[in-house]
């Protein structure tokens, strides 16, 4: 059984350059163990996990023949996702898939599902965004009704800054209808509030 070394082999300065300049190499030894070279750690398919959904690039390779197995370790990371239950890939599209394997377009297929995916991606930024719209109208729809209701409080609309030829006109004092009315509509805006807050 391969053992992995206390350091990963190479020059801290060539390692810096490499981390700097291109994905993360790891480093899979023969009892299975995944060595981050970067961080000089040994890390499980979970750490690849978090680092690929931060969008880290990484290249995974093995330790003794130095084959590039990155696409292995990734479908295992995605069978380990697969198998937690929170599953992603419906029977149909994985029969599809394995029907495609020794068919005349299987080369077509990685350059498809690319595609494919980098679209949606872009798609998904776009929904996100829309989705967001409701909610920004109804933000401007509550700093409206606070803005309503600071102006009936005040005895009407905020006073603008007044000029050097004009004073502003003392507000006069509500009269006790006014009061109620204010109370009332006072009361219809927190229910509405409310309303809003349990949606």
């Amino acid at each position: 059984m391969a053992h992995a070394p206390s350091s990963p082999a190479g020059s801290h300065g060539a390692k810096a350059d490499a981390a700097a300049a291109g994905p993360v190499v790891i480093k899979k030894y023969a009892n299975r163990r995944l060595y981050n070279t970067e961080t000089s750690t040994y890390i499980t398919l979970d750490h690849l996990a978090v680092m690929t959904r931060e969008g880290r690039d990484f290249q995974v390779f093995d330790a003794r023949t130095g084959e590039d197995i990155t696409r292995s370790v990734l479908t295992q990371i995605v069978m380990e996702e697969e198998s937690t239950g929170q599953t992603m890939l419906p029977v149909p599209f994985l029969r599809q898939i394995i029907a495609m394997y020794g068919d005349s377009m299987q080369g077509a297929v990685p350059h498809y599902l690319e595609a494919s995916m980098a679209a949606f991606a872009e798609n998904q930024t776009k929904f996100r965004d829309a989705a967001l719209k409701p909610f920004e109208q109804l933000a401007k729809q509550n700093l409206a009704m606070f803005q309503a209701a600071t102006e009936m409080l005040t005895g009407g609309k905020l006073a603008a800054k007044p000029t050097q030829t004009s004073a502003p006109a003392p507000a006069a004092a509500p009269s006790d209808s006014e009061l109620a009315a204010l109370k009332a509509q006072l009361a219809a805006l927190q229910a509405r509030l409310d309303g809003i807050a349990k949606d």
